[in-house]
């Protein structure tokens, strides 16, 4: 049986990923395991002097840990193995011990930082696993999972993660019972449709056209499928929230190196607003 890895960042404004990560866990038959980081920044008599700061250091270690102990109590699952940790690059050492032969999933709280390359931002590009991002400020959410696949791409591993997602979503719905739902976004620029240079309406027609026996496949009733035209994250945002969902599943590419920075993923930028909690399947787990 394949392990789900919880990462617990003891922080008031963060959803309880804990709590969350278990019951996940029990749905999708996986074996929770808990790993608590911490980290603090010294200065002044910490900084200077190695003796103040170990005893320091031990003082927030056996917080953590003992945070985590409570609640693990709070919910009845003292059984659950955790590890509690010094160390400061998270994202470095979770993509690094979680491989995709012993581990099916991270879950998280999504950090919210307004520093360049956050957590989530590394996750996102190293995780080797599907990574569950725990959002801080959900809706009234009903009993809903939406997937977002590109099915307009004829790009050979871009039709690959579209069957990854669909694979973890559909795993999800049956583990959860949630109603599953499919959205496709035609990326039609906002200068194209403020100057009407382009009829969105027809393209939506003709897309549901084009991709009905695609949509068929997949056994959806019609009105789960959503065909949208306009910028990725905010179609998704929008959809998610009328929809109330919540998970939103989608996939990543995982661009590397400099065109890597400037691009970004829509899984990326959505996070900055989204109010479901985000499944991202890396490009890695269609392999």
């Amino acid at each position: 049986m394949k392990k789900l890895f919880i990462i617990s960042q003891k922080q008031e404004r963060q959803t309880d990923a804990i709590t969350t990560g278990i019951l996940l866990a029990n749905q999708l038959d996986l074996l929770p395991e808990i790993a608590t980081y911490s980290y603090e920044s010294f200065s002044g008599d910490a900084y200077y002097n190695p003796r103040i700061a170990a005893s320091v250091r031990a003082q927030v270690l056996a917080d953590d840990t003992a945070y985590v102990q409570q609640k693990l109590s709070e919910i009845n699952a003292s059984h659950v193995p955790f590890n509690s940790m010094w160390c400061k690059n998270l994202s470095e050492h979770a993509c690094e011990h979680v491989q995709a032969s012993e581990y099916a999933m991270i879950v998280k709280s999504i950090h919210e930082s307004e520093r360049f390359l956050p957590v989530d931002w590394q996750l996102i590009r190293h995780t080797k696993v599907p990574l569950m991002l725990l959002s801080n400020n959900p809706l009234n959410r009903a009993k809903s999972i939406l997937m977002a696949v590109d099915l307009g791409s004829n790009n050979t591993a871009k039709q690959a993660l579209n069957q990854a997602v669909i694979k973890q979503a559909s795993q999800l719905a049956t583990a959860t019972g949630y109603e599953l739902h499919l959205a496709f976004v035609i990326r039609l620029p906002k200068i194209l449709r403020d100057m009407d240079l382009v009829n969105s309406r027809t393209l939506i027609k003709e897309a549901y056209q084009k991709h009905q026996q695609t949509i068929e496949q997949l056994g959806l009733d019609s009105s789960h499928v959503h065909i949208m035209a306009g910028d990725a994250d905010m179609c998704l945002f929008e959809l998610s929230c009328r929809l109330k969902a919540q998970y939103l599943v989608m996939g990543a590419r995982q661009r590397q190196g400099i065109l890597g920075h400037v691009v970004g993923n829509t899984s990326e930028a959505i996070l900055t607003r989204i109010r479901s909690n985000v499944l991202v399947v890396p490009q890695d787990s269609a392999d």
